[in-house]
């Protein structure tokens, strides 16, 4: 029996227990779902390196059918994309001057219902919260999901500003842009274009924390499409992109071309590498 156990079962207050009982199931479920994820994860890694489920299981010390039923069940390995345990997805809210009133984007709705939708798939547990107006958010907390750009939030500026590869910039006319300092070349939004025409750059990087304890994923469009085909590229290709980068920093950016009277994404690509940022630094 644990000391934690044994702390909790000499509470004589019925109300602290269940409270406490409560808080400890939660947090036990988490470990117990990131430690099945872990298990899978190896028998995964073990296998494609070439050893046999016969193999593995003899040098762990298990039957060869625990092992096989390992490798195909229990959370999938590349939910740690997104987080261990549980996750925070933050959508940011807008100002309306012309009504003088706080309002939420419906595209930004929907990437934010769709990461949690998402998350929840892989085993985590998700709550939701938004960025204010005023751009004020703490970023130095695990398990973080940011759905916003650099022109909502100084704080997510100062974040971007991290990225070693691409850059958020101003065009000369005025839109905002994406610049890969590898290959000099600027992404710019099709709507911003003459002619326009329905098509986005969106942003996905794992970027570092401002107290340097961890890292935050961060999202953003350069319009709110960029940021909904970003969420369908996580959808569709997160095995991808996790055997890529694993939990390693990085970033890319994802085109993204959309019907025009829904916003919703018609298909998505990426149009640079995915950039491991200790790469980077190291070249």
């Amino acid at each position: 029996m644990s000391e934690e156990l044994k702390r909790i079962m000499a509470i004589n207050d019925p109300y602290l227990l269940l409270r406490e009982v409560t808080t400890r199931l939660a947090d036990a479920q988490q470990e117990v779902t990131e430690l099945a994820r872990l298990r899978r994860r190896v028998v995964q890694d073990l296998h494609a390196q070439g050893l046999s489920y016969a193999q593995i299981a003899e040098k762990a010390g298990l039957s060869r059918g625990r092992i096989h039923q390992i490798r195909h069940t229990g959370p999938a390995p590349e939910g740690a994309f997104l987080g261990t345990g549980a996750v925070i997805v933050a959508t940011p809210l807008r100002r309306d001057d012309e009504r003088g009133r706080t309002v939420v984007a419906v595209d930004d709705v929907s990437s934010g219902k769709r990461l949690e939708d998402l998350a929840r798939t892989y085993g985590l547990d998700v709550t939701s919260e938004h960025v204010p107006v005023s751009g004020e958010i703490d970023l130095n907390r695990d398990g973080l999901i940011v759905v916003c750009g650099p022109r909502m939030s100084q704080d997510m500026w100062d974040t971007y500003a991290q990225d070693p590869v691409l850059r958020w910039e101003r065009a000369d006319d005025g839109p905002w842009t994406v610049a890969d300092q590898r290959t000099g070349t600027v992404h710019r939004s099709g709507q911003d274009s003459d002619p326009a025409r329905p098509y986005d750059i969106g942003y996905l990087g794992r970027l570092p924390r401002p107290d340097g304890n961890g890292s935050l994923l961060a999202i953003a469009g350069i319009h709110t499409q960029g940021s909904l085909g970003v969420v369908q590229l996580l959808a569709s290709d997160l095995n991808a992109l996790w055997g890529q980068v694993g939990q390693h920093r990085f970033s890319t950016l994802v085109g993204v071309e959309y019907d025009p009277e829904t916003s919703e994404p018609q298909s998505v690509e990426l149009v640079c590498p995915l950039y491991r940022h200790d790469e980077e630094t190291e070249a």
